[in-house]
């Protein structure tokens, strides 16, 4: 945990992933996504996903 992220990085059996079916790791930070392991492409994380949206709306 920090103090830009407050969610814990760890939990009692280990890392923190998302509940429910197997996600995909976010190919920059190995955060799981929402999407599950046969998605096709580049799989980002929600935090990934907004910072890539940033970058290519400032790049003019």
């Amino acid at each position: 945990m920090t103090e830009e992220d407050p969610r814990p990085t760890t939990g009692p059996d280990g890392p923190a992933t998302a509940g429910g079916p197997p996600y995909a790791e976010c190919v920059l930070c190995r955060e799981p996504t929402e999407y599950p392991p046969s998605h096709p492409g580049i799989t980002l994380c929600p935090v990934c996903e907004w910072q890539e949206a940033q970058r290519t709306a400032c790049s003019g």
